[in-house]
């Protein structure tokens, strides 16, 4: 899924005339979703349907740079959820002059940079807006992104008289279908009151993190480590083999022992390692988290641990290993991260 000017039917909307009254209501009962790519898919599906079970008056608008994509999701919601008010609008600019909560899920910085304040975008709509509409507004951002780029835009968006959160999260794909994700919060204490409740439908935690961009200074930091360990999980499982260990043995001791964590005990990269478990291992290393998201969030880390002096040194190793096996391996972009201990096992053998 791509955000740019060109994905979209730009046109100049201009200072909105005065709401009707009948529009401020539908405007105040509305959300709209703006990104419905793998993740974004399942948490508008989520957010909808149970708001929709808070109360049949809600309505729900839908943007994505695939139309086909909105489309899709629109129909399959009403099939499931008939007389739901669910409607496709072309612009982010449309989405907010439409709802007074926005929630953006898009794919990294360029996008939301895009989303929120090219001419189309939420910060031209927000200004627009007559005051008291825009002040009612509330953003959520919970795009993976760089954490310079989300302050900026949250201040233009605080400029403009909204609120805003980022809120990026935890829990993959599996979690966003569930509703179990983690919500990990940036913003003020007002704005995350407002969002707590919205998030709360999709999301099982949802922790307030700090001021505009925590969240993603938390997110980030969690994939630092989570990138390092699954990298030497890849290792140690290898190793192990090697010596003579079964699979599932090893894993067994690492999990009861000092090594345990997350990487082997539930994501855990070798077949069989885990029999109670079906990690993406068992499935080829599909419906995980994607490799090459992976590397994108290493990218994050190393960009803002540059900026404030901060040494990396096993972030640095294993962020050039993903490179190298995507490089190598293009295919591998789009599996589960795990993938990497098919990656040394080649090596291994050469």
């Amino acid at each position: 899924m791509r955000f740019s000017a060109a994905c979209f039917n730009i046109r100049a909307v201009g200072r909105h005339p005065p709401a009707s009254p009948s529009h401020l209501l539908s405007r105040a009962t509305s959300i709209s979703f703006v990104g419905l790519g793998r993740m974004g898919s399942e948490m508008a599906f989520n957010l909808f349907s149970k708001r929709y079970a808070l109360g049949k008056e809600s309505s729900f608008v839908v943007c994505d740079a695939v139309p086909e994509a909105a489309l899709a999701f629109t129909t399959n919601f009403q099939s499931q959820f008939p007389g739901s008010q669910v409607r496709v609008v072309n612009t982010p600019e449309e989405a907010v002059v439409a709802s007074r909560t926005i929630v953006t899920m898009l794919p990294s910085s360029p996008h939301v940079r895009t989303v929120y304040t090219e001419s189309n975008g939420v910060l031209s709509a927000l200004r627009a807006l007559p005051r008291d509409q825009a002040h009612e507004t509330l953003c959520i951002d919970s795009t993976t992104l760089d954490v310079e780029v989300a302050r900026t835009v949250s201040s233009e968006v605080i400029e403009s008289g909204a609120r805003m959160v980022d809120a990026p999260v935890s829990g993959g794909v599996t979690g966003a279908k569930a509703g179990t994700l983690s919500f990990l919060v940036g913003g003020t204490g007002t704005a995350f009151a407002q969002a707590e409740p919205v998030l709360a439908l999709m999301g099982k935690r949802i922790i307030h993190c700090g001021e505009a961009g925590s969240g993603l200074v938390a997110k980030i930091c969690n994939n630092l480590m989570l990138g390092v360990q699954q990298v030497v999980t890849a290792e140690a499982m290898l190793l192990g083999q090697r010596l003579g260990v079964k699979a599932d043995v090893l894993a067994d001791v690492i999990n009861s022992s000092t090594g345990a964590c997350w990487s082997c005990s539930v994501n855990n990269p070798v077949h069989g390692a885990l029999p109670e478990i079906s990690p993406p291992s068992e499935r080829d290393f599909e419906g995980g988290f994607a490799t090459a998201l992976m590397l994108k969030d290493m990218g994050l880390a190393s960009d803002s641990a540059r900026i404030v002096g901060t040494p990396l040194p096993l972030g640095g190793v294993a962020q050039r290993i993903y490179g190298e096996m995507m490089k190598s391996e293009p295919e591998l972009a789009r599996k589960d991260f795990s993938c990497v201990y098919r990656y040394l096992e080649k090596l291994s053998n050469k």
